[in-house]
């Protein structure tokens, strides 16, 4: 079957035996009680999914198989000559749960190369929109129009066991990824280059190709490309990207149906578009303040006038999280090595001095400090990608490792359809009248 694969399938059949132990033994064990405020208010906190890929802590933040991002950063391979961890090596530690090696994660580049080839009526379906079009609209409908190679599909039409899903959702999961650089980047060069394309390079990393084929062949990018595809590829699985994929999978939707559904939830302001704000409130400020590079004094100011305004201050805050982002420090570090002098940068570091005093004070928020999204917009604009609405498409191509790598555990661990059970708020004051007549 593959290298990769057949590993997988062991480590597969191992976890799957186990999860029948824990469920024979220690099925009914409660893990907590959901409240009505739980239920009305977005499921928040409620433990309800397994995701085997990543864990959020909320004073160690996200930790992949176990692993920190600065423990990630200094074991998984490079690139030749690079100090930033390939993508290819989290999606690997990912799927299968140890660190790869050099040459494992060679393995998945070169498979990924072999797999990049984008069919042509996909571009048709790219360049059926008008350029005006949101770029991950575009992305979406691509990842759609691509459903038509789906291997997964096409067994489950003529008659498969459910012992052989997951191979199929593997096979359509290492294709799906290998042609997401390609056609984020067409879309970008139709878009902000004219439709100039620029063809794939095979003997580039899976990173550094996607930079290529952007129209960036500057190392320092490449290297930036490497961090932000491998910090933004999951988060445990209750995110909306995350869950939509896994629900729509529940359903057996193959897995360009079920990553397409992902895309739509990222493309929602409140999930993937939080970088974009950042850097848009950053230049609102700086063109209010006429300059580039505001002071701390100036930039706690405009903080306090846009709390003063019932806004609030874009990058800063996280659902779970309770201290500094560590995705935010990888970039921070990043930056202090290829950027320390660009004003913009500066400006996210100083913000970083002062806000989180500042919303900590207010006595509202529960976490003063910046998340990822506070830093990622101002190193693309340094490099010059400075196209805000594509920045949820890098996010897109990235976030795909973790929600398909995710994918393939739900069909090999054989996960069902998820129907978690509703009530309405008739059922909830009923429910609360019976309880306080008993008291």
């Amino acid at each position: 079957m593959g290298y990769i694969k057949d590993h997988f399938k062991v480590k597969a059949d191992e976890q799957s035996k186990e999860i029948k132990s824990i469920l024979e033994k220690h099925g009914n064990m409660k893990i907590e009680d959901v409240t009505l405020a739980q239920a009305y208010q977005g499921m928040r906190g409620i433990t309800g999914l397994v995701t085997e890929t990543s864990l959020l802590d909320a004073n160690e933040g996200i930790r992949f198989r176990g692993f920190s991002i600065p423990e990630l950063r200094e074991k998984l391979p490079k690139a030749e000559g690079g100090s930033e961890p390939l993508p290819e090596g989290l999606f690997y530690l990912m799927l299968i749960g140890d660190v790869p090696t050099k040459e494992e994660v060679e393995h998945v580049s070169a498979t990924w190369a072999r797999r990049s080839h984008v069919p042509n009526h996909v571009f048709d379906v790219i360049e059926s929109f008008p350029k005006s079009a949101h770029p991950m609209t575009q992305f979406t409908a691509a990842i759609l129009a691509l459903q038509t190679e789906s291997k997964f599909a096409k067994a489950y039409a003529e008659g498969i066991s459910k012992k052989e899903y997951w191979g199929y959702v593997y096979e359509d999961t290492m294709t799906l990824i290998a042609r997401l650089p390609r056609i984020a980047a067409y879309i970008y060069r139709r878009k902000y280059k004219n439709g100039e394309h620029i063809q794939p390079d095979g003997m580039l990393d899976w990173s550094a190709n996607f930079a290529h084929m952007l129209g960036f062949d500057n190392q320092s990018f490449q290297e930036l490309m490497r961090l932000y595809l491998t910090i933004h590829a999951d988060h445990e699985g209750g995110n909306v990207s995350a869950h939509a994929t896994h629900l729509v999978g529940s359903a057996l939707s193959d897995p360009y149906l079920c990553f397409a559904a992902g895309m739509t939830g990222l493309a929602g302001p409140l999930h993937g578009l939080a970088n974009q704000e950042v850097i848009r409130w950053i230049e609102e400020m700086c063109k209010e303040l006429e300059t580039n590079q505001p002071s701390k004094q100036q930039i706690a100011d405009y903080i306090h006038k846009t709390l003063k305004e019932g806004k609030v201050v874009p990058g800063y805050g996280h659902a779970v999280l309770r201290k500094t982002d560590p995705r935010f420090t990888a970039q921070m570090e990043f930056a202090k090595r290829h950027c320390p002098d660009d004003p913009t940068v500066q400006t996210v570091w100083n913000m970083y001095e002062v806000a989180p005093p500042i919303l900590e004070a207010t006595g509202k928020i529960k976490n003063p400090w910046p998340n990822v999204d506070a830093h990622s917009g101002a190193l693309l604009k340094h490099y010059g990608l400075v196209e805000e609405d594509f920045y949820t498409v890098l996010f897109g191509v990235s976030r795909a490792l973790g929600v398909l790598a995710s994918l393939c555990w739900d069909r090999a661990l054989g996960f069902p359809i998820e129907r978690p059970k509703s009530i309405t708020t008739e059922w909830v004051k009923n429910f609360i009248a019976k309880n306080e007549a008993v008291a």
